[in-house]
């Protein structure tokens, strides 16, 4: 079975692909930054079900730390076949609020980690000349996002890197691809009223917020195809038509 990388799989959409691959048989590293507790309860439920995870603490917008994570898969497991970058922030503010330490701390988590992981793995890929990477960027990257203007330009140099790393990967039999997601219920978006949810429900063809195992269901389509490579896929309900 395949190994696979989920960075930031301790809650949210992460946790979701985790769990769900993990039931599926595939080998998993969990990685988290400051969710030891979630990460931990995910690793014991799913070992009174018999399946066993491994869980890595590492900060992954840090070179050094990815690295570590890196080599932790390879010793365990001596390829790489599969990394998911999901690890993410978002902060709602005004632009002209935007400090440093903001764009930084929002750029580094979201943009600076793929770019670590996605570099990190390729070696182990290119020489199995086999791979898989999935960005999980989102909607707002497509189309921007008011007061969320770092956390869209975050999520557009995602769906950039994957275009590009498609283009130098696919020699090596290596795919690509983002998804972009629309507003889905996870922990993230748990500060949205239900006002402005059922304006989003109204705005939205399919008349409903996505739900974490949709984005499953399209991770795993993009993990067994063979033929799609640089694709940005939007998992929104037909919220945004492009």
């Amino acid at each position: 079975m395949k190994n696979v990388i989920v960075t930031g799989g301790s809650r949210g959409i992460g946790k979701c692909l985790v769990e769900n691959l993990a039931k599926e048989g595939y080998n998993i590293i969990l990685n988290y930054n400051k969710s030891e507790k979630q990460a931990k309860k995910i690793q014991n439920d799913l070992k009174e079900n018999g399946i066993i995870i491994e869980i890595f603490k590492a900060d992954v917008s840090k070179k050094e730390e990815v690295k570590k994570l890196v080599n932790f898969a390879l010793e365990k497991w001596e390829s790489i076949d599969i990394l998911i970058n999901n690890a993410g922030i978002a902060k709602l503010q005004m632009f002209q609020d935007v400090t440093e330490e903001d764009w930084d701390e929002i750029i580094n988590t979201n943009l600076k980690s793929a770019f670590y992981m996605s570099q990190a793995v390729m070696p182990s890929m290119i020489h199995k000349k086999s791979g898989c990477i999935i960005n999980i960027s989102s909607i707002w990257g497509i189309v921007g996002a008011s007061c969320e203007t770092v956390y869209s330009i975050s999520k557009a140099g995602m769906d950039a890197l994957t275009k590009s790393l498609a283009k130098e990967l696919g020699p090596s039999n290596i795919r690509v691809n983002s998804i972009a997601p629309g507003v889905i219920e996870t922990d993230m978006n748990s500060n949205i009223d239900e006002k402005i949810k059922q304006e989003i429900k109204n705005e939205t063809p399919l008349g409903k917020i996505g739900k974490t195992i949709d984005i499953y269901r399209c991770a795993k389509w993009l993990i067994d195809d063979e033929f799609t490579t640089g694709q940005v896929i939007s998992v929104n309900g037909g919220y945004v038509i492009s």
